[in-house]
C-alpha cells in the first residue's frame, strides 16, 4: 500500500514541508566509497527497500542475492491490467513530495508525473460538504498527548458525528483511530522533509520502480523463495529456505514488512534481543485494502472522506490518459477488516456501492460497470497496509532498525526514522541506511 496523503492541512507549509531542510543525509550517496568487499550479502524481500538495497550493492560491486517469498517482486507495489483502459496501481501509487531519492530519480529518468491537486469533500451527517463545522487540524500541533486519535478527538469535544471523519484521518496513516497515537504521529510528521505535494505517475509507480531499479538487478532476484530462519551464530550466516535449502552469506539485510516480524514468521538463531522484538511489536500495522470501481460516468467528487464503510474515496484517473471513470476506495483499519470478512469480492463491492448510492442518490449502482479488489491483508507474506505510529511507541523505530553484531541489518518503510515511513521513498531511504551501515562497518 501507500500513504495516500488525503489530508492536505494548511499548517504543513508552516512546518517547512514545502521549503524544508535539505534531504536527509541518507538520501545522497556521498558517504559511499568503493569498499572492495568480496563477501556475499543476502537480502530478504524484494519490495522497494530490498530492490534498492540490491541496486546500491550492485553499484558498489558487492555480490548479493535477493530472496523473495512471492512469485513477483515489488512488495506492496503492483499493477493490474484489464479493469479499464489504463493500468492501475494495486498498491503504492502516489509519489509524496519532490525532495527524495525517488523524486531525484523521477527527474533524472524523465518519468512523467502529474501533481494531484484534488480537493476534499466530506460525507458528514448524511451530506456532502466542502467544510466542516469544527476544525479537524487539532492533530497537527505541538504538545499532543500520547493517546489515540479517537480518545483525543473525544477529549477535544468532537462528537459521534465526527467518528468517520477521524477514522479518515487515521486511515490516511494506515491505522484505526483507536490505535494511532496523536503524539507519536505528530512527532514523526515533524521530521518530514520530502515536500507537501503528491504526484501520480502516468504509467504506474510499479512501472517506475521496475524500469529504474528492479530491471538492472533482475538476475539477482530469486522468486518463490520464502525463508524459514536465519542463523547468525557462525561467521557465515545461514539462511534456511522453507524448501529446506540453506544459503550462506557474510551479511543479511532483512526488508520484510513489519507485520511479518511482529508475527515471528522468521526465526532467528540466537533469538533477537528482547528490546528489538519489543520494538517490532510497538510499531503498528493494520489491515489494508484497495478497491477500484469503474463507472459509465463520473458522478462523484475527486476526494470524499468520512464514509462509514470506506473513509476515503478518490478519483483514480488523475494523471492518467483515459476515457474511463474509475473510483478508488482506499480502506484501512477496522473498515478493511470488516470488508475483508464479508467473504467475497462481490460482497465487498456491493457494500461500497450501497454507501456510494446513499451519497449519490443511487448513481453508483446505476452506472457501475466492473470492479476489482486487492486485499493486502490476505497476502501471506505482507499481511497489511504499512507501519503506523501506535500509542506508547517511543523510540521503537530506532531500535528496530539497529544492526545486530554487524551481521544483520534491517530496512523497510516501517524502519524509516526520518518521518518518511509509510512511503516508497521512505523504504528506499531505509535501504540506503542499511547499506551504509553495512559499508561503514565492514571487517
Amino acid at each position: 500500500m501507500d500513504r495516500s496523503k488525503f489530508l492536505k492541512l494548511s499548517s504543513l507549509a508552516a512546518m517547512g514541508w514545502i521549503i524544508g531542510p535539505s534531504l536527509v543525509a541518507c538520501s545522497k550517496n556521498t558517504l559511499f566509497e568503493n569498499p572492495n568487499y568480496k563477501g556475499k550479502v543476502l537480502i530478504i524481500g524484494a519490495g522497494a527497500a530490498g530492490l534498492y538495497a540490491g541496486y546500491l550493492l550492485q553499484s558498489l560491486g558487492i555480490d548479493f542475492q535477493i530472496l523473495e517469498a512471492r512469485n513477483i517482486y515489488g512488495g506492496r507495489m503492483g499493477k493490474f491490467e484489464g479493469l479499464s483502459d489504463y493500468t492501475v496501481d494495486t498498491g503504492a501509487q502516489w509519489l509524496h513530495g519532490n525532495n527524495s531519492i525517488l523524486a531525484d530519480l523521477v527527474k533524472k529518468s524523465k518519468t512523467k508525473i502529474t501533481n494531484d491537486t484534488s480537493e476534499n469533500t466530506y460525507w458528514f451527517q448524511n451530506q456532502l460538504v466542502k467544510t466542516l463545522p469544527k476544525d479537524i487540524e487539532i492533530f497537527d500541533k505541538e504538545g499532543l498527548p500520547d493517546i489515540s486519535f479517537e480518545d483525543y478527538a473525544l477529549q477535544q469535544g468532537f462528537g459521534s458525528e465526527y467518528k468517520f471523519i477521524v477514522e479518515s484521518l487515521a486511515g490516511d496513516q494506515g491505522a484505526d483511530a483507536s490505535q494511532l497515537s496523536a503524539y507519536w504521529n505528530h512527532k514523526d510528521e515533524e521530521n518530514w522533509v520530502a515536500g507537501e505535494d503528491d504526484f501520480k505517475f502516468k504509467d504506474t509507480y510499479f512501472h517506475f520502480i521496475d524500469q529504474n531499479i528492479a530491471q538492472p538487478i533482475l538476475p539477482k532476484i530469486q522468486l518463490n523463495a520464502p525463508i524459514d530462519g536465519i542463523d547468525y551464530t557462525v561467521d557465515k550466516l545461514q539462511v534456511k529456505l522453507k524448501s529446506g535449502t540453506i544459503l550462506e552469506a557474510d551479511k543479511v539485510i532483512v526488508t520484510v514488512p513489519i507485520s511479518i516480524l511482529k508475527l515471528n514468521e522468521i526465526s532467528f538463531s540466537p533469538a533477537l534481543p528482547t528490546a528489538k522484538t519489543e520494538a517490532f511489536q510497538k510499531i503498528g500495522m493494520g489491515p489494508g485494502m484497495k478497491v477500484f470501481l469503474r463507472f459509465s460516468t463520473k458522478f462523484y467528487e475527486d476526494f470524499v472522506l468520512g464514509g462509514s464503510i470506506c473513509a476515503a474515496y478518490a478519483d483514480d484517473t488523475v494523471g492518467k490518459t483515459t476515457n474511463d471513470n474509475v473510483l478508488l476506495a482506499f480502506i484501512m483499519g477496522e473498515q478493511a477488516a470488516y470488508l475483508s470478512g464479508l467473504g467475497s469480492d462481490a460482497a465487498i463491492i456491493q457494500a461500497l456501492l450501497a454507501e456510494l448510492d446513499l451519497m449519490y442518490n443511487n448513481q453508483a449502482s446505476l452506472n457501475f460497470l466492473n470492479g476489482v479488489v486487492f486485499d493486502w491483508t490476505k497476502e501471506p507474506y505482507i499481511k497489511g497496509a504499512y507501519g503506523f505510529s501506535s500509542v506508547n511507541m517511543g523510540d521503537a523505530r530506532k531500535i528496530a532498525t539497529q544492526p545486530i553484531d554487524n551481521k544483520l541489518f534491517f530496512a523497510g518503510e516501517a524502519m524509516n526514522i526520518n518521518g518518511h515511513h509509510q512511503t516508497v521513498h521512505g523504504a528506499v531511504e531505509s535501504a540506503y541506511k542499511a547499506v551504509n551501515d553495512l559499508i561503514l562497518n565492514l571487517k
